[in-house]
């Protein structure tokens, strides 16, 4: 049995000569826990010396990680969250909801962010960790004082995001790496294998028999017997956000929608229209070579957007 060495610090270096930034040495980086009320504790990375300027919370099934290139193209002070369920961090609080539940997500998120940033001066959310941010702002609005949406609106449904949950919702163990890189590459044909790689290893642990399992995967419940989707309609069951757009139209801080414009993505005109017809005052940013994942496809630009719009 082959054993994968992995260092979840060691990698930095490789964002950014992908992406070509500039590189000195490791930069400055820890991994913090925060307890919560009952117990359960949340997983951050902190990054830089001195008050955070910025929080991320990244998509389902995603973790802390995956914003490793905006957070070096930013180079400021800034604390990545996992999300409940992943990463890092302790399960979901499955009584209100679990994985998929933005409210439930928010008051753990809260509790994190006032220990670790209470000043930031934005939260920049991806897909799930866009919703759980709007959640927040209903939530804990002194917390909020922008919204990033990278890619997600209240809009996202099982139709739109069939792609993203056929890949998430796929074998629960593989029997070596490479059977799950090769998986990657295959629901991720526009990144490069060396990103793929290094994303797994970030979001995968290899067990004693040296089979790998998705981290997030140690908290997914199986559906009891009988309660699957009804045959034919893989997409049933799909958690209905659309409720959110109520706390988006409540939002009274500056919001930007960052869109990407590749089919994977998961917003569409449709989406775009209704916020700007919820907020007339949101700014829309579009993305053309970046899919769903902005940060893996343009994180350079997407930081130099972050930058630009945040106060």
């Amino acid at each position: 049995m082959e054993r994968v060495e992995y260092d979840e610090f060691g990698l930095f270096h490789e964002n950014a000569e992908e992406f070509g930034l500039p590189y000195d040495g490791p930069p400055t980086v820890r991994r913090e826990f925060v307890a919560l009320p009952d117990g359960r504790r949340l997983s951050a990375l902190v990054w830089g010396i001195g008050d955070p300027q910025y929080v991320f919370l990244h998509g389902g099934a995603q973790n802390a990680h995956t914003w490793d290139t905006v957070a070096l193209a930013l180079d400021a002070p800034l604390v990545a969250i996992d999300l409940p369920g992943h990463g890092y961090s302790d399960g979901p609080n499955e009584a209100a909801g679990g994985q998929l539940a933005p409210m439930s997500l928010a008051e753990d998120v809260a509790v994190a962010i006032r220990a670790l940033a209470p000043d930031a001066r934005g939260v920049i959310g991806m897909s799930l960790g866009g919703l759980t941010t709007i959640a927040l702002t209903a939530v804990a609005p002194d917390l909020v004082r922008s919204v990033v949406l990278v890619d997600v609106t209240p809009g996202v449904d099982g139709e739109k995001s069939r792609v993203i949950a056929d890949f998430v919702n796929g074998p629960e163990s593989f029997e070596s790496f490479d059977d799950l890189l090769a998986r990657t590459i295959q629901f991720n044909p526009t990144r490069t294998e060396s990103s793929l790689r290094r994303g797994i290893l970030h979001n995968a642990v290899q067990r004693d028999d040296g089979s790998w399992v998705w981290r997030y995967a140690r908290f997914r419940t199986p559906p009891a017997e009988g309660a699957g989707p009804p045959e034919g309609d893989p997409t049933a069951g799909f958690p209905q956000f659309g409720v959110l757009w109520d706390a988006v139209a409540k939002i009274t801080v500056p919001v930007l929608l960052a869109r990407g414009m590749r089919e994977q993505s998961v917003v569409d005109d449709a989406d775009e229209a209704k916020l700007l017809e919820v907020l007339p005052n949101a700014r829309v940013e579009h993305f053309e070579e970046a899919g769903h994942s902005l940060q893996g496809d343009m994180p350079v630009e997407l930081a130099r957007a972050v930058a630009d719009f945040v106060p």
